[in-house]
């Protein structure tokens, strides 16, 4: 059987056994009945978005039971980034240069709804989804060891008024407070540095034990994830280049309440 052939029941089930977990067990984790997990695994019941959403949760998928929804668009991420988020989950540290907007671990959900408004022929269902699974993504940083997060922001990042003034506001601040923990720093280039080696596009770059480094590239109409030494050597090189320019920490931070504190005056 193919994958594109097999039924939401069948790939509910898949993964669950890949998770070693029995129907109560699973039942469990998602506070229904072992009951209700057989009926679904078997056809006879219908899943429920919410059912959905908890159940990727807890066995670590990323859209593949939404995509079997019935009468369900989603939009969780675009396949060639598919791999990324459980790239994310073995990372132990993740860097990224991001200059157009506040990378997707950091953004609030505002933010993110502004972001997806604006994608060509969204629809209500389709941007909530999208928001959902950028939200469930941010769930890393919620490890018993999560990885460490090392951002780098062009300052246009900042100016660029995603969805309104008090949105920026809140996720200004959110990036502060976020930044407040061990794990997480962010830093900007200045816009008056000029062209720089990031100008092409933003990057991130997830380095874990027992897998190699990955990077995951973005592009306006199909980016790539690649693990390539020469490419991921590429982008170690790129990332460093961008890295001189960039404010020290305590500086970006001065400079991220600034402008936060504008946008409330505006």
């Amino acid at each position: 059987m193919t994958e594109d052939t097999r039924t939401y029941g069948e790939v509910l089930k898949k993964a669950r056994d890949t998770a070693r977990l029995s129907q109560t067990a699973l039942g469990e984790l998602l506070s229904c009945s072992e009951s209700l997990v057989g009926l679904i695994e078997r056809g006879k019941r219908m899943p429920t978005k919410n059912f959905t959403l908890m159940a990727e949760a807890a066995l670590g998928l990323n859209g593949e039971l939404f995509e079997l929804l019935p009468n369900t668009r989603v939009m969780s991420v675009p396949k060639w980034f598919s791999e990324w988020p459980k790239v994310e989950e073995r990372a132990h540290t993740i860097r990224t240069w991001q200059p157009l907007a506040v990378p997707g671990l950091l953004q609030t959900a505002r933010y993110a709804r502004a972001i997806f408004s604006d994608a060509p022929q969204a629809t209500e269902q389709w941007i909530e989804e999208a928001v959902e699974t950028r939200m469930r993504r941010q769930t890393v940083f919620e490890r018993d060891e999560p990885p460490l997060y090392w951002a780098l922001l062009d300052e246009c990042v900042l100016l660029r008024p995603v969805g309104g003034k008090e949105v920026m506001r809140e996720q200004l601040r959110h990036l502060l407070k976020m930044a407040e923990r061990p794990n997480i720093s962010f830093q900007v280039v200045p816009l008056d540095v000029g062209a720089t080696a990031g100008t092409s596009g933003g990057f991130a770059i997830a380095q874990g034990d027992g897998m190699p480094d990955h990077v995951s590239i973005d592009a306006a109409a199909h980016g790539s994830v690649s693990v390539r030494e020469d490419i991921v050597r590429s982008i170690n090189v790129r990332y460093d280049a961008i890295h001189k320019w960039a404010h020290p920490v305590h500086i970006s931070q001065r400079l991220v309440r600034e402008v936060a504190a504008r946008y409330g005056d505006q």
